[in-house]
């Protein structure tokens, strides 16, 4: 479904998965669009998101940083930080870092008070947060 646009894509890059959401055309909402497992390399991620860049005619990337509350650096930062330099390289897109503290307790509460699923919710939880990081994104960059 490709288009006449330039969207943007954003990732909320997790252990276990790595939540997608995509912008509209004209860049002012964020919709959620899935959720890519993680197994073995960050290779299959990366391949798969390629993919959609190219399906969505993707111009840039939103990556969740997950800063530390107290403001040090930590080993998920790092691991993203690698993961978004490796997916820069074979891209090509600028990739820009979006503050994503407190973005699972918002797609819980998200979850919750739209009565999502117990067994649904590890599918949708990551694409949710990756909506929220992409929308704050856009909020503050219109």
């Amino acid at each position: 479904m490709a288009t006449n646009y330039s969207r943007i894509l954003a990732l909320d890059y997790g252990t276990v998965r790595v939540g997608v959401a995509i912008s509209d055309p004209l860049g002012m909402l964020a919709r959620r669009l899935e959720t890519i497992e993680r197994q073995g390399s960050d290779e299959r991620v990366i391949a798969r998101v390629q993919e959609l860049c190219q399906t969505y005619a993707v111009k840039k990337i939103v990556l969740g940083l997950p800063l530390r509350t107290d403001d040090e650096p930590g080993e998920r930062e790092a691991d993203t930080r690698r993961f978004g330099a490796d997916l820069a390289a074979v891209t090509g897109l600028e990739i820009i870092w979006q503050d994503e503290r407190y973005t699972s307790i918002l797609a819980e509460e998200i979850m919750r008070q739209t009565k999502v699923k117990e067994k649904d919710r590890k599918k949708v939880i990551d694409q949710i947060a990756a909506e929220i990081i992409l929308q704050d994104y856009l909020n503050s960059n219109p």
